[in-house]
């Protein structure tokens, strides 16, 4: 649960500094916060698939196979599945919200007073932290092995989102923090129930080489530099222990 805790952290600073001191940071800064976040998860996602590998070289090489064959059996699963496309079509839906909202005149109600306001941005912001894959990813990663760094780098990245969103919702979008504790902190402790399923080195390893694999694209999309969907690899979390389980039967 350390992993969620940071990331409530980070949603309830965030929130904080932008109520008292955001309009003082420029996007500028932010941006540069970003790129170097997405160095972290680069290398947070790189270390992750590093640690799978053990044993000989022919064996590291069947460890990556195993990854590897895992995501691409995922992708089919998760395209089938419609993921990217039902995360999309919510993230529309918070956007023109947002949207919406920033159109209003902020002066004609305080908007740290306006119940409306207020809700909007706690569904808003809710909805936003807990569909992105990191949110799952990380969740998973905590309840298995304790590795919160990918949940911690998100609590940064949601921390920078809510110091923006509390200038447009006031108080509301801080709100947020509770829902996403009670969803990451459901899948956390999901996942440290299925932990038996998967204590074998050879099944975690091939989890983290699959999960480190997506956790390093991530950052492709915080820079903006390409547009991967990310969410349609999510199956490869099951894929890849089950794989292995049988490669190993």
């Amino acid at each position: 649960m350390i992993g969620t805790l940071l990331n409530i952290g980070g949603i309830v600073v965030g929130g904080l500094v932008g109520l008292t001191v955001g309009h003082r940071i420029s996007p500028s800064i932010q941006g540069r916060i970003r790129v170097g976040l997405a160095g972290l998860i680069v290398y947070a996602g790189l270390s992750m698939v590093w640690a799978g590998f053990h044993g000989p070289w022919h064996h590291a090489i069947k460890q990556l196979g195993i990854g590897l064959l895992s995501l691409i059996l995922g992708n089919l699963l998760g395209r089938g599945m419609r993921l990217q496309r039902t995360i999309d079509r919510m993230g529309r839906w918070a956007a023109n919200r947002f949207s919406a909202a920033q159109a209003t005149d902020p002066t004609a109600v305080r908007k740290d007073l306006d119940p409306r306001r207020w809700s909007e941005g706690f569904v808003t912001c809710t909805l936003i932290f807990c569909v992105g894959p990191m949110a799952i990813l990380g969740s998973i990663q905590d309840g298995l092995d304790g590795q919160w760094k990918t949940l911690a780098i998100k609590g940064i990245l949601d921390g920078l989102a809510t110091l923006g969103f509390t200038a447009t919702y006031g108080w509301g979008p801080i709100l947020s923090a509770i829902p996403v504790l009670a969803y990451q902190g459901s899948l956390t402790l999901a996942a440290q129930w299925m932990e038996p399923l998967v204590r074998g080195d050879e099944m975690k390893a091939s989890l983290g080489i699959a999960g480190g694999l997506i956790v390093a694209c991530i950052a492709v999309v915080i820079l903006n530099l390409r547009k991967v969907p990310l969410a349609d690899y999510l199956p490869a979390l099951v894929v890849a222990p089950a794989l292995t389980k049988w490669w190993l039967a």
